[in-house]
C-alpha cells in the first residue's frame, strides 16, 4: 500500500484540457503489431528504430508536450499511459520512450525559440531520436561523482571535452541532453542539445549488459566538440534544472508500472494451472494489482502538479519513483515465483521482466540515490 506517501494539493500546474484525445489504441496496435514480434530480439541487443518512429507517428512521444500535443497543456499522466503500455510488452522500448520524452521535454521547457522551432517537432514524431544523457549530471548535481564534461567558451559556442560511461536510445545523428562544466572567465555549468555526428563526438560499445541490451547504449568520447549556443537549452543551469525535474523524475514511473503490470498478468496467467500451490507464496497477484492501483493513483496526482516548487512535493515524486523501483522487484520476483520452471527458460518473459526490474531499479535515480537525496531533504 502507498497510504504513506501523500501527494500535496495543486498549485500552478495547467491541467489536460479538451483538445485532441490521446490515441492509446493506436499506441496499442503498434506494440501488438509491430514491437511484439521483435521482443525477444530486442532482448538480445537489436535497437528497434522502426518501432520507435511508429511510436512517434502514434503519439506516444508527443502527449506530454503542450506545443505538439494538440491540447495546448502539460499532460504527463498521458505520456505516463503510453510509457506504461509499450512497458507491458518491453520495457526496453519502455526505456527508449522515456528517454525520448524526456529528450522532447527538455527543449519544451526551455527558452529555447530556435529548437523548438527546429528540433522539438522531429523528435516529438519519431523522425529524429534521442536519449537523455543526464545520468553523470544528475550524480554530481547530488554530490555522488564529479561532472564528466568540460568546456571552453568562444563568442558563439562551447567546445566540450570528457568522456560519459553510459548514454541510451543513441545511433547516427541522434540527439541528447548534455550539461558541462564551464571555465574561464565566467564559469558555470551550462545545458544543450548535443547531436551524435558532429565533428568530435564518438559513440563506443565498451560491455555487455545481461538486459536491455537493444536501447541503443554508448560510452560518449568528446574530443573539441563544437556546440553552437543556438542549441543551449539552460544557461543558468539551476533554474532550468528546477523547472524539468519533477517531469524528467515522474516520467519514469511509466517504466515502472509498465513492468508490475507485465508481472501481475504472468501471475494470473498460470492461475488455472497452479493457483492450488501458488496460494502459499507471497505477493499474490490479486495484492500487487491492489498496490500498483494505489501507486497509479498516486503518480497521476503528482503528474498534475509537476511544476510546484515545494520541497514536500519533490519528496513526494522522489517516494513515487523509489515506490516504483521497490514494487518493480517485488512484482518481477512473483512473476518468477508463481511461473516456477516455465519462467527460467532462457526465452521466457518472467525472467526478462526480472532483469527489467533491475533496472528500474538501478538506472539513474537508483534506489539508492533517491534515498540518499530523500535524506537530504528530510535533513533541510
Amino acid at each position: 500500500m502507498v497510504d504513506s506517501i501523500t501527494a500535496p494539493a495543486p498549485t500552478t500546474a495547467p491541467v489536460a484540457g479538451q483538445g485532441s484525445a490521446p490515441d492509446f489504441d493506436a499506441i496499442r496496435a503498434v506494440v501488438r503489431e509491430t514491437l511484439a514480434p521483435l521482443t525477444l530480439k530486442i532482448d538480445e541487443g537489436y535497437y528497434p528504430a522502426e518501432v520507435l518512429r511508429a511510436l512517434g507517428a502514434a503519439g506516444t512521444f508527443r502527449q506530454h508536450l503542450p506545443s505538439q500535443n494538440g491540447r495546448g497543456t502539460v499532460d504527463i499522466q498521458a505520456a505516463l499511459t503510453a510509457m506504461d503500455i509499450v512497458s507491458q510488452e518491453c520495457m526496453s522500448t519502455g526505456f527508449m520512450v522515456w528517454a525520448q520524452d524526456v529528450a522532447c521535454w527538455y527543449i519544451e521547457m526551455s527558452g529555447n525559440e530556435y529548437l523548438k522551432e527546429t528540433l522539438l517537432p522531429k523528435l516529438a514524431s519519431g523522425e529524429a531520436l534521442g536519449g537523455t544523457a543526464l545520468s553523470n549530471p544528475m550524480k554530481y548535481l547530488a554530490g555522488i561523482e564529479p561532472l564528466l564534461i568540460s568546456a571552453e567558451e568562444t563568442e558563439d559556442a562551447f567546445i566540450l571535452n570528457g568522456t560519459l560511461p553510459w548514454v541510451s536510445n543513441l545511433g547516427v545523428d541522434h540527439w541528447f541532453g548534455s550539461i558541462f562544466k564551464v571555465g574561464g572567465e565566467n564559469p558555470r555549468d551550462v545545458m544543450a542539445m548535443v547531436n551524435t555526428s558532429w565533428p568530435g563526438m564518438e559513440l563506443k560499445q565498451l560491455a555487455k549488459f545481461c538486459g536491455m541490451e537493444g536501447t541503443g547504449t554508448y560510452a560518449l568520447s568528446f574530443d573539441n566538440v563544437r556546440v553552437p549556443k543556438s542549441h543551449v537549452l539552460g544557461d543558468p543551469l539551476l533554474p532550468y534544472l528546477k523547472k524539468i525535474k519533477a517531469g524528467f523524475v515522474l516520467l519514469q514511473t511509466g517504466m515502472a508500472t509498465g513492468v508490475i503490470e507485465g508481472c501481475i498478468n504472468l501471475c494470473e496467467a498460470v492461475e488455472p494451472r497452479f493457483a492450488h500451490v501458488n496460494c502459499y507464496l507471497d505477493d499474490r497477484p490479486d495484492e500487487l494489482r491492489e498496490e500498483l492501483e494505489d501507486a497509479r493513483e498516486l503518480i497521476e496526482a503528482l503528474a498534475g502538479d509537476v511544476f510546484n516548487t515545494d520541497k514536500d512535493f519533490m519528496r513526494s515524486v522522489l517516494e513515487a519513483r523509489l515506490l516504483g523501483s521497490e514494487l518493480s522487484l517485488r512484482a518481477a520476483n512473483a512473476a518468477m515465483l508463481h511461473t516456477g520452471a516455465s519462467g527460467y527458460l532462457h526465452d521466457a518473459p518472467a525472467q526478462r521482466k526480472l532483469r527489467e526490474a533491475y533496472f528500474v531499479a538501478i538506472v539513474t535515480p537508483a534506489i539508492k540515490h533517491l534515498r540518499k537525496e530523500l535524506d537530504v531533504l528530510a535533513a533541510a
